[in-house]
């Protein structure tokens, strides 16, 4: 009898404990992936970053999407969604920005837990982003495959440094960025590509400062197309497909972003110029509705086993 009650109180604490930084089910999907994926070392100056790139099964050359991971590092959900956007057609790079800063000179796999992790990304310095970010929008202009147009997306905090590089890099034929906080309205001037923000609904934190961005960016004359997802939280990319997510306004707003996504890079990939396909107003998303509520994607919030993260 105690040989059979050990094993399932395991189970139970197990289950029982945030599983943020447990991610089974993207790996499970990105193990089933047909498609080449493969990590490259870029070295800029005296630094090495590790990226990983993941290809199309397409006959022409296709697009590159530059994606910025969430805080929580580059984690199998970041690099299934790397997946995902490669099975849409398009060439996807996800640099790990943690490379070298992690345990013994690791990455984000050498961090032993989830604070870990958040700790070392939220301290990482923006110039060394950025730097990193050019090295990979660098290489992704060589690969024989492109054909020479660059988008970039990112998630979280890599949304709020996707929505950064677009003021820094000129080159990018579009910016989506997912949940993240704008840049200064004093370095708006400097972006030169359409931005297009994805926002959830019951996300105040970063849903305050999408009126003011609005207002920014008219007055920069830079093209800004937000939508907020009624019912979503914070995280809906990443908690919509998570088979424990129980916010059905997660799913849906995931789904719905998704298409939008794909169906914008599409557009603009086949578009003679990156100007706005679609109306610049602020837009609501029509989902389902549900309270309010506080996932594993803040580290400003407490935790909760609903969503994954690593």
């Amino acid at each position: 009898m105690r040989r059979i009650v050990l094993p399932l109180l395991l189970l139970v604490l197990a289950l029982a404990a945030p599983s943020c930084h447990a991610q089974d089910w993207a790996k499970v999907r990105l193990d089933a992936s047909p498609r080449h994926r493969e990590w490259v070392s870029l070295q800029h100056g005296d630094r090495t970053l590790q990226a990983y790139v993941v290809y199309p099964e397409v006959k022409t050359k296709a697009p590159v999407v530059l994606l910025i991971h969430e805080i929580f590092g580059l984690s199998d959900w970041a690099r299934e969604m790397a997946d995902e956007l490669a099975a849409a057609g398009y060439i996807v790079i996800a640099p790990d920005l943690l490379s070298g800063f992690g345990p013994n000179h690791g990455g984000s796999s050498a961090f032993p837990d989830q604070e870990a992790t958040v700790k070392a990304v939220s301290t990482l310095d923006p110039a060394t982003v950025n730097a990193d970010l050019d090295a990979a929008a660098d290489y992704a202009k060589t690969i024989p495959a492109a054909n020479g147009k660059l988008f970039v997306t990112g998630f979280c905090w890599g949304g709020g440094k996707s929505f950064a590089f677009a003021t820094h890099r000129h080159d990018l034929a579009a910016a989506f960025v997912f949940y993240g906080p704008p840049p200064p309205d004093s370095d708006l001037a400097r972006i030169t590509a359409p931005v297009y923000g994805f926002y959830a609904g019951n996300d105040a934190r970063i849903g305050a400062t999408v009126p003011a961005t609005i207002t920014a960016m008219k007055a920069a004359h830079k093209t800004f197309e937000p939508i907020t997802y009624d019912g979503a939280g914070h995280g809906f990319m990443r908690a919509g497909e998570d088979p424990t997510n129980t916010n059905l306004a997660n799913k849906s707003a995931r789904e719905q972003a998704f298409t939008r996504l794909t169906t914008l890079l599409q557009q603009i990939n086949t578009a003679k110029t990156t100007a706005a396909l679609t109306t610049p107003e602020p837009l609501k998303a029509t989902t389902t509705k549900a309270t309010p509520e506080i996932t594993c994607h803040d580290p400003n919030m407490q935790m909760t086993s609903t969503t994954n993260s690593m």
